[in-house]
């Protein structure tokens, strides 16, 4: 299973340095020397990780191809993947991949059902599941756990309780 570990910021300095918006809970794992990431656009990787390092925040990636600004700066946007086993699991209850809520049913704490995971959101400072309604709309639901309670991935559900006004 492929999954998104980064998406290539801008660059950081004029040695081919790069900041990167961290999508996975193992950059350490992830983003170490040597490690080899596909790319969405392919035709831009695949990338190896020269070193990597934190900076003001900011997890800074010097790729092997990738030498000066100019090079640096044409891969703004690339976002960098890593294969994973189908069942692979984070080690915690809490937390999930994306693969793993997609397609899952949405239903409130009373059982209606609300449609189905579309898409997990990664929007800065909060995830959102997007939610497509069974009326073709879409609903976006923060996905934190007062208003996620549950993941139940056993039966294919992920069950809501959103406060007034969150799905209308």
């Amino acid at each position: 299973m492929i999954v998104t570990v980064g998406r290539i910021g801008r660059a950081h300095g004029v040695r081919g340095e790069v900041t990167v918006e961290v999508r996975t809970d193992t950059p350490d794992e992830r983003f170490a020397d040597g490690a080899v990431l596909a790319t969405e656009p392919a035709a831009r990787g695949p990338l190896t990780v020269l070193a990597s390092r934190w900076h003001s925040g900011r997890l800074l990636v010097r790729f092997d191809a990738v030498t000066d600004r100019t090079s640096a700066e044409l891969l703004r946007g690339t976002m960098l993947l890593a294969e994973i086993a189908a069942d692979a699991r984070t080690g915690d209850p809490d937390e999930f991949f994306d693969h793993q809520l997609v397609g899952l049913t949405v239903v409130t704490v009373d059982g209606d059902e609300l449609g189905a995971v579309r898409e997990v959101v990664h929007a800065p400072g909060q995830d959102l599941l997007a939610v497509a309604r069974p009326d073709g709309g879409e609903a976006l639901v923060p996905f934190v756990t007062e208003i996620v309670p549950e993941v139940d991935l056993g039966a294919s559900r992920v069950v809501v309780d959103p406060p007034a006004g969150l799905l209308e």
